[in-house]
């Protein structure tokens, strides 16, 4: 009997020391990362990447944990960059604008070439790494590129019939967008995205230069009174990335980088997708508030083409003078051009709902 009573309590003490064990090795395996998004989670990305990091935990059951910081708790915009280099943060989320200088070769993407939606950047801008991966890029491992919705016009309370109405208007732009407006003839405004609703109710702000999810995202619905689908004569967009850590990427193992790898490459699609819904989220906001979106007649957005040209051929002219080859150059601009084309035809195809079909 005493025999039995002995068994029993060994089994108990070892079933005991296997369960701690045992999870003790199950909470050291598990992997944890930290991402950074500046983005609130009232923007349309940050749902997006937060479903991200949850469909990483479940596609491998539980074996990374990526903790989504949103709204700039953990880096800022400007600072994610060398936040992740650094690993404050193991993933990031930023644009190039924000560090502008820094990646020159992909500022390629951030021209205005024309861009029809934020579904056709967002395909366009990822095709473009894929296929040319800037060497400006291997202190981290890029995840995947995406863009918002391409920088339209709206004003307050001029409508603008004609391109040349747009002459010593002020409006909100900084970094490539104010090259872009200072090419078009108005003028450009360094605010910070907060300010701009008051600076557009008290009069010192003509209209702003950016996507149409700010419209409701920021409630500048309410001041602005024309937007106008001018992306088809000035549709540049900013480049946004995730991106991370190098040293914790090489520290993955294979089987843990593909699920990361081809999960990161269905979110591209999924942030295309929505894009165009905060686009329309944006356009239906201005109309609800009374607000009218215009297109400009063809002639007019030929000439506003024209007009930002120049903005195109100085970034070549710099870019050559900084030893890039202009045959390359213009390779990758046509590569980007013939992905717009592309793109623009497979949005089409899927049958997808776009704010900027023509008016």
């Amino acid at each position: 009997m005493k025999g039995k009573v002995l068994l029993v309590a060994l089994v108990a003490v070892a079933l005991t020391l296997t369960g701690v064990s045992a999870g003790m090795t199950q909470g050291k395996d598990v992997i944890k990362l930290k991402f950074s998004n500046p983005h609130p989670m009232t923007f349309s990305s940050a749902p997006v990447m937060a479903a991200f990091c949850d469909e990483i935990k479940k596609r491998t059951n539980g074996k990374v944990e990526i903790t989504h910081y949103a709204g700039g708790t953990l880096t800022t915009f400007p600072k994610t960059y060398d936040g992740v280099v650094s690993g404050v943060a193991d993933i990031g989320h930023s644009h190039i604008g924000y560090t502008r200088g820094r990646f020159p070769v992909t500022e390629i993407l951030d021209l205005p070439v024309g861009y029809t939606s934020g579904f056709v950047a967002t395909h366009v801008k990822w095709d473009y790494y894929k296929k040319f991966k800037p060497k400006e890029w291997d202190k981290v491992h890029v995840l995947y590129f995406w863009s918002v919705g391409p920088q339209i016009l709206a004003t307050t309370k001029k409508e603008l019939k004609k391109f040349d109405d747009l002459k010593g208007m002020k409006i909100r732009g900084t970094g490539r967008p104010a090259d872009i407006i200072k090419a078009m003839g108005a003028t450009p405004v360094a605010l910070e995205m907060g300010d701009v609703y008051d600076a557009c109710q008290r009069g010192l702000l003509d209209g702003v230069y950016d996507a149409m999810e700010i419209w409701k995202g920021f409630r500048l619905g309410d001041v602005l009174k024309y937007g106008y689908l001018s992306q088809r004569g000035a549709g540049s967009i900013f480049t946004f990335y995730v991106a991370m850590n190098k040293r914790k990427w090489d520290s993955l193992p294979k089987d843990i980088q593909k699920i990361i790898t081809d999960t990161a490459e269905e979110w591209v699609d999924k942030h295309a997708v929505t894009t165009l819904q905060a686009d329309q989220a944006g356009m239906d906001y201005l109309l609800s508030k009374g607000g009218k979106v215009l297109t400009l007649p063809d002639a007019e957005l030929k000439k506003m083409k024209a007009a930002v040209q120049p903005v195109i051929d100085d970034y070549m002219k710099t870019m050559e003078s900084k030893g890039s080859k202009k045959a390359d150059m213009q390779a990758q601009l046509n590569y980007i051009y013939e992905r717009i084309d592309y793109w623009s035809k497979q949005e089409k195809e899927r049958k997808l709902k776009s704010p900027y079909e023509k008016k």
